[in-house]
């Protein structure tokens, strides 16, 4: 059933427009109050939200929403979207809430949901909430006596820098280490600093100024230039750049270099297994990251199983199989000993930990295998089912034939846009552009 309202991350969209109105808002914390309404007690939520300008307008219409159905709402101001998780089951919240669109440009706004145990909302239980914000919900609302109180948390943030502190080996501290930390004017401008600095680095921040328009705006995870001169200009031994709501992680090297998701699961799969704490052997990221990254765990004698894209799909699976590493080549790092979603903060961490415990430079101990070549392009189609098409499945089938055992070759709709997007790899460069071409030439023509 094609959803209306929740895409692979909570509800998205620019902001005051649909969905993301006060009005909708509003009816999800109505519809979210009464889905977690269980037993006599009193119930309460654990809102958090990003730097965006629209949060204070979203934030309101929820608090509005949940109040109305008789949940109490505390409220953390500015905080990673991981700290929501962390807050709701340490805070034993029925629900919690991250008002946040991620590494979108401040324009956007999303509203992302957390149960009780800290992780995201299966599709069943966001189908259920979407089927009662397009109800009548008069009648649930709670009597005078019964409104829920709204008021804001003090301390949280020193909770969630303290979280991450002891996700590492009592002792270890990053003394000597010069490090450049790009915040994207987000919502980890005020922790991510402080970790670091309380854990003994010599810390130079960028993107700690919000203004409510500035976040994720020429900086941050998905413009890693401002960082990357900044770790030249200041002779950095690495460079942490977080996105809006600091649930993904680019590394930069000293010698000024990206280090993407992909990089970063192999450090940590490789260490882990070396003090024996990686579990089940392997890992788990998606159908889109590098190939290297399979061939080099292959090499290690670990596995590496693909999900859909998405992390929420990769926590999925990690807690299905019993994995406790995941994630996606974008930076979302999933570390299960330690958190129910990404987390960018707590994974520079663990990568800095690596770097300190090698002694070694970042560009040595996080480059660990050479990426093959990989192309995504997209193509927009102007309705139907162009996947269906025997044109395009004949394509599809020969790219694959062309690739062998030797790439990949991945096609899928866009959640949010009339795109499909084409993505191969493998050895040959231009075998692999070939390959895309044809198939977005084929969905082109099937698209006019």
């Amino acid at each position: 059933m094609a959803r209306k309202y929740f895409g692979t991350d909570g509800i998205r969209g620019k902001a005051n427009a649909w969905p993301i109105t006060p009005e909708i808002a509003m009816k999800v914390g109505m519809a979210a109050g009464l889905m977690f309404r269980n037993g006599d007690h009193r119930h309460r939520v654990m809102i958090g939200k990003d730097t965006r300008l629209s949060g204070y307008m979203i934030e309101n219409a929820l608090v509005a929403g949940f109040t109305s159905v008789g949940v109490d709402v505390l409220l953390s101001g500015p905080i990673p979207t991981p700290g929501v998780a962390i807050l709701t089951r340490s805070m034993r919240c029925d629900i919690g809430v991250m008002i946040s669109a991620s590494h979108n440009a401040y324009a956007d706004n999303g509203i992302k949901l957390f149960g009780p145990d800290g992780y995201k909302l299966s599709d069943d239980v966001e189908q259920k909430i979407e089927d009662l914000l397009d109800e009548d919900l008069s009648s649930r609302l709670a009597t005078s006596a019964e409104l829920g109180r709204a008021r804001r948390v003090e301390g949280t943030l020193q909770r969630y820098v303290e979280y991450a502190k002891r996700t590492l080996p009592r002792g270890l501290n990053f003394e000597g280490l010069r490090v450049a930390v790009d915040c994207s004017n987000g919502a980890a401008y005020k922790v991510a600093p402080e970790a670091l600095w309380e854990l003994g680095a010599e810390v130079i921040s960028l993107g700690v100024e919000p203004n409510g328009t500035n976040i994720n705006k020429d900086c941050g995870s998905t413009n890693t230039n401002a960082l990357r001169r900044k770790v030249r200009e200041v002779r950095a031994d690495i460079g942490i750049a977080l996105d809006g709501d600091a649930d993904r992680v680019i590394i930069v090297d000293e010698k000024s270099n990206i280090i993407d998701g992909d990089q970063l699961m192999a450090v940590v799969a490789q260490s882990w297994k070396k003090h024996g704490r990686l579990e089940k052997d392997g890992i788990v990221a998606t159908v889109m990251s590098n190939l290297g990254l399979e061939r080099f765990l292959k090499d290690e004698n670990l596995t590496l199983e693909r999900t859909q894209v998405g992390d929420r799909y990769v926590v999925e699976h990690m807690r299905a199989h019993g994995f406790n590493v995941g994630g996606e080549q974008s930076g979302h790092l999933v570390l299960s000993d330690y958190s129910t979603t990404g987390d960018g903060l707590v994974a520079a961490l663990q990568i800095l930990a690596v770097v300190a415990e090698k002694g070694k430079p970042v560009s040595e101990v996080c480059h660990c295998f050479e990426p093959v070549p990989q192309l995504l392009k997209n193509v927009r189609f102007s309705g139907g089912e162009p996947l269906e098409n025997e044109t395009v499945k004949e394509a599809i089938n020969e790219g694959k034939a062309l690739l062998g055992n030797n790439g990949r070759l991945v096609i899928r709709k866009s959640g949010t846009e009339p795109l499909i997007r084409v993505m191969a790899e493998g050895d040959d460069a231009s075998i692999i552009e070939g390959v895309v071409d044809d198939v977005i030439g084929a969905v082109s023509t099937v698209s006019v």
